[in-house]
């Protein structure tokens, strides 16, 4: 039975911080990190980090942000256990506060496809990102973005699988039926009902809760 598998992104799929490798491009990056930081630690709102970390990078040229996203990838193991959960007929998604075009650049390389990419966007204007940030992902957040998936599939909640590392992957992690931490942060890990440091290990914990088959044999995923 089809499962919606939502991943988040940078310290999940990715051990790449988009914001940071895009502040390293103007000098900006130390900044950039603790922002980061602080909010994963829920010391800081997501919106309010989101818009503080954009706007450092007011003015940064396009080509030297397409040269950021040109660095962002997939960890390893993370395009196998992503072909695979789309091999058994579930429905991928990815819910990032990071960036679409980070996200697009990273899947293309490892030449892997997921079902949808929920993220946010930095505008450009004459050739330069203007500072700003949009998309459903600022002031919006990941469970209702799992909810809607979730209806639009037709798949119950109980079935929804969220995997995650910071404190803006919470809302999803609580209310999915299975809620992985990515090597969590301190105050993200009570909300887990397993934790994981390694795609290998998702990809072992994927299969004893039946949603991956391993040895390629037999269905395991019935209820």
């Amino acid at each position: 039975m089809t499962r919606l598998v939502a991943f988040d992104f940078d310290g999940t799929l990715s051990d790449s911080e988009m914001t940071v490798l895009l502040g390293e491009r103007c000098g900006v990056a130390d900044e950039m990190a603790d922002i980061t930081a602080r909010a994963m630690n829920d010391e800081l709102s997501y919106a309010e980090s989101l818009r503080e970390r954009a706007g450092l990078l007011e003015h940064l040229e396009e080509a030297e942000a397409q040269r950021a996203w040109n660095r962002v990838e997939l960890r390893e193991g993370a395009a196998d256990v992503i072909e695979r959960l789309r091999e058994r007929g579930h429905y991928v998604a990815i819910f990032t506060g990071g960036f679409e075009r980070g996200v697009a650049a990273a899947l293309e390389r490892a030449g892997a496809e997921v079902d949808e990419v929920v993220a946010n966007r930095l505008p450009v204007e004459g050739g330069r990102l203007t500072g700003g940030v949009e998309g459903p992902l600022i002031e919006g957040t990941k469970d209702e973005q799992l909810a809607r998936v979730a209806d639009e599939q037709g798949v119950p909640m109980t079935r929804t699988v969220a995997v995650g590392d910071g404190a803006n992957d919470l809302p999803m992690l609580e209310v999915a039926g299975l809620a992985v931490g990515y090597e969590p942060k301190p105050a993200v890990e009570p909300s887990c009902d397993a934790v994981v440091e390694s795609m290998f290990e998702l990809a072992d914990l994927f299969e004893s809760e039946g949603i991956l088959v391993g040895g390629g044999a037999g269905d395991g995923d019935e209820e």
